[in-house]
């Protein structure tokens, strides 16, 4: 270990470091002083201007004793007062997370923005700037090529306290123009390639899945299906053509069967990419063909009869038909609320995986003695159900409705709506035992019950059996 090294440890642990070489070196120094000073003063003392002499000579060491005082301390080994040998403070904004536990920080917010620029350089590059002016930080970027123009669609987020406004004021300074912005959630974070194709593995799987697929695709929209021949029958929807028909704010696109789906968003146009991905969702869906899920729940009610629920499909036409037959007048009315010759022409829409989700009750003879239907209406969902009249008041539709409802919170449904008769005492009970929000309209005799979701707390009260369960999963 070197003498330096020596120092600095014993430095360290609090002592104080002495050079013994550099004290002896002084004391020799001030001894060989003396002696000449002695000598000089002998000298001068016997000389004729001795006086003299002795006042220049004090002078000198004085103005040496000074000059040495001095560099001593400009050059000393000692850290000047106040250093603390730590390396000062950056200025610079540093990367990753800087606080420290426990410290309180600044919320954020998340915002889905979309914006158009001119396809020029330096565009893309005076959006971002400005953004980080106002300590925005943009978490995913997608462009949409329109021509001359681009539209960039971004996530940011950004300090809790700004306000979307001042957001757009900004993005506008920039050489943004036709802004839009809404609030984001913990859903946007993930990216655009595999949100996508987690849609189209959702739709190859359940053809049910196609009208949900493009909601959460292009956002807050409208769609309808449209069958090319209407149930109640009449003149059907003119046709598009195969790759289909894109107008500003609205998409037309062929279905699977024939018929027409129209997505519409009237505060945001479609680009030309979202269209392209949206046919791309049809034309799987087209390729696969119709398709439910198999699973299936057995279940054992209050009276010990066993019954199966299942999904069901236009497979069941002939089983949901004889049902029907075997219906009392009343029982049809009440679920069509009209004539009720009118009822069979009904089933293949209702029972088509292109509009909503049906599930069957079925006995162990095969036999279908139950129907409850979920109904993409546009941006409403409705429910329905049609219960034989030897298996009404056995909570056969309370189970049922309860399954349906626990399908449209997974779909991210914010209400579903039943329109039944003021008379169907049945349908308003099982309405009434969702222990949902519900609002009532009646008008000329038909009520209309909509019931307001809650999210996870609807799935686990809806999504419960009112029997014990004994399931059998296929």
């Amino acid at each position: 270990m070197t003498r330096d090294m020596f120092d600095v440890t014993r430095a360290k642990r609090g002592r104080p470091v002495h050079h013994w070489r550099r004290d002896v070196v002084e004391l020799a120094a001030l001894f060989t002083a003396v002696a000449v000073a002695d000598g000089v003063a002998n000298l001068v003392g016997h000389g004729p201007d001795g006086p003299v002499l002795l006042a220049v000579s004090a002078a000198v060491l004085v103005a040496t004793a000074g000059f040495h005082t001095w560099w001593a301390r400009r050059h000393g080994h000692a850290p000047p007062t106040g250093d603390t040998d730590a390396r000062p403070r950056s200025e610079e904004p540093q990367a990753g997370p800087s606080e420290l536990p426990g410290q309180v920080t600044e919320e954020s917010a998340l915002w889905r923005m979309r914006t158009t620029v001119k396809d020029a350089p330096g565009s893309l590059a005076a959006l971002c700037a400005a953004l980080a002016g106002h300590r925005v930080d943009i978490l995913s970027l997608q462009t949409h090529p329109l021509g001359e123009d681009t539209v960039d669609e971004f996530l940011l987020r950004a300090p809790g306290a700004l306000a979307a406004a001042e957001i757009t004021r900004a993005v506008a300074v920039a050489g943004g123009s036709g802004t839009w912005i809404e609030r984001a959630d913990a859903h946007d974070l993930v990216d655009a390639p595999t949100r996508i194709l987690g849609l189209a593995t959702r739709t190859a799987l359940d053809a049910a899945e196609l009208p949900l697929a493009l909601r959460q695709l292009l956002g807050r929209c409208t769609i309808r299906s449209l069958p090319a021949t209407p149930g109640g029958g009449g003149r059907g929807p003119e046709g598009v053509p195969v790759e289909g028909v894109l107008e500003d704010t609205v998409m037309r696109l062929r279905a699977p069967e024939g018929g027409v789906i129209t997505v519409e968003r009237p505060y945001l146009p479609f680009t030309p990419t979202e269209f392209a991905r949206a046919r791309a969702l049809v034309e799987l869906d087209a390729r696969l063909g119709p398709r439910v899920p198999r699973g299936q729940d057995v279940l054992t009610l209050p009276e010990g009869n066993a019954i199966t629920v299942r999904r069901a499909d236009t497979g069941d036409l002939a089983a949901a038909k004889a049902m029907h037959e075997r219906c009392s007048s009343r029982t049809l009315g009440m679920r069509y609320h009209g004539p009720v010759g009118d009822a069979d022409r009904y089933l293949r829409h209702l029972l088509s995986p292109r509009f909503g989700r049906t599930l069957a009750v079925q006995t162990p003879s095969g036999r279908v003695v139950g129907l409850g239907h979920l109904l993409w209406d546009g941006d409403e969902t409705e429910v329905a159900l049609l219960i034989e009249d030897e298996w009404q008041r056995r909570g056969i539709g309370a189970e049922l409705l309860g399954r349906l409802v626990a399908m449209a919170v997974e779909a991210g449904c914010e209400s579903v709506y039943a329109v039944t008769q003021a008379s169907n005492t049945g349908m308003v009970a099982a309405m009434r035992g969702l222990d949902l929000p519900l609002d009532y309209q009646i008008e000329e005799g038909t009520l209309v019950i909509t019931a307001r979701l809650d999210g996870a707390a609807t799935r686990a009260r809806a999504g419960s059996g009112r029997y014990d369960e004994r399931v059998a999963r296929d």
